[in-house]
């Protein structure tokens, strides 16, 4: 059974505009729909990756750019419907264990960007529990606001994989957002690595 405390849950806009705050570093890799405008919302930068229609694709572009910058810490944010559609990419990230990669799910139990709907979190699936059955050992709960603190420290050691669920309150915050040309995204995204656009 998923182990969401009594709780409404966290602010999430609060919670993604602290944890960034403290990983000014990191490349951040969004999952579609609100985690990109918590993202955005927290301040645009070159380092955010926002992704659009790509159900279940963070997580592996995540992988794929911590795997391409090992020294680099990779952060993947991301709602629990997206993660769910994507979830047996935590097994290739289980197999391939990069040190510098931290996924941070934003669960409100609910499917967002349809309706709110409830999702499988919502009804019992505990992602934690998935996470750890494909072999993420670091994979954790978050329930305050302060917890942003242990994330970030995870997500500054690059000491291994981290998986963390955050539970947010089902609510819409007013949308905030990010470019939706791609190639604008892409490009400027190399360019803050040092890389040549395509």
């Amino acid at each position: 059974m998923n182990q969401k405390s009594s709780g409404a849950g966290v602010g999430r806009r609060a919670f993604v505009s602290a944890l960034l705050a403290k990983t000014p570093e990191a490349l951040v890799v969004t999952g579609l729909g609100s985690a990109s405008y918590d993202v955005f919302a927290a301040g645009d930068r070159d380092e955010n990756y926002y992704l659009w229609g790509a159900m279940g694709g963070s997580v592996p572009l995540g992988l794929g750019l911590a795997l391409a910058q090992p020294e680099k810490q990779v952060v993947v944010i991301t709602g629990d419907g997206e993660m769910l559609m994507g979830i047996g990419s935590l097994g290739t990230v289980a197999v391939k264990q990069p040190k510098n990669l931290t996924v941070v799910v934003l669960d409100n139990g609910h499917f967002g960007e349809t309706g709110m709907q409830r999702s499988h979190s919502g009804l019992g699936s505990s992602l934690v529990a998935i996470a750890r059955g494909f072999g993420i050992e670091d994979a954790f709960t978050v329930d305050t606001l302060e917890g942003h603190e242990t994330v970030a420290e995870r997500i500054r050691q690059r000491k291994g994989v981290a998986f963390a669920q955050v539970f947010i309150e089902a609510d819409e915050p007013p949308r905030a957002l990010p470019p939706r040309d791609g190639p604008f995204v892409k490009n400027r995204f190399r360019a803050a690595l040092g890389l040549a656009p395509f």
